[in-house]
């Protein structure tokens, strides 16, 4: 059976130490000037900035270099005071992404921790990623959201070879673990990958081996 060509950006799956992740996250600021769309499942980087309250600002991530973590929630303000955002419930009535044109601040539910395994799909363009890559580094591949989620993936080998090198993005921890015949190395091949280069870690990131 063929892997199923659903793309949805970056979903955090486990921890390092093979725990499932437990959904906490950290809520960052997004201005109301900023021009682009942002979906859950997005990675995103810091703005360097915050906004009136000090909630931290992030924008969307690059395909190469750090990243500050991976959205999972995202809520329009709607003239409400960041004093009153907080992680209790506001996401539960959040809209499904943010427009590139918005009159308001935002705000996102983000995984920040540098300790997660994120799933996320595999391209398909000429020669797939196969066992051998498993250890080693790659980048992202970014795609426009499909008005519900992201449509980030992971390039193929013929887009960008996976490497050894420290400074490459992400790891490639293997294939997400499915049903017999739901999930095989190929086309559109679900991967976990951990952010190798990560705002919050020390250094530019670990050799793949």
């Amino acid at each position: 059976m063929a892997n199923a060509n659903r793309p949805s950006g970056f979903t955090p799956a486990q921890y390092l130490n093979g725990a499932p992740w437990n959904g906490q996250t950290r809520i960052y600021s997004i201005a109301a000037a900023y021009g682009t769309a942002l979906y859950i499942g997005d990675p995103c980087i810091s703005s360097g900035t915050a906004d009136a309250n000090g909630v931290a600002g992030i924008t969307l991530g690059a395909t190469t270099g750090g990243l500050r973590g991976i959205i999972t929630g995202l809520y329009d303000s709607g003239g409400t005071s960041a004093a009153n955002v907080s992680v209790g419930g506001i996401f539960n009535n959040s809209l499904i992404y943010r427009p590139a044109s918005s009159a308001n601040i935002w705000y996102a539910a983000v995984c920040d921790d540098p300790n997660v395994l994120f799933s996320v799909q595999e391209e398909s363009n000429g020669t797939q990623l196969a066992a051998t890559e498993v250890g080693l580094n790659t980048i992202s591949k970014s795609g426009t959201g499909n008005g519900f989620v992201s449509g980030w993936m992971i390039p193929s080998t013929s887009g960008a070879s996976a490497a050894t090198t420290a400074t490459l993005q992400l790891k490639l921890f293997g294939l997400v673990q499915a049903p017999a015949g739901q999930n095989a190395f190929g086309a559109y091949a679900k991967w976990l990958v951990q952010i190798n280069v990560h705002e919050l870690s020390h250094g530019t990131g670990s050799l793949g081996v």
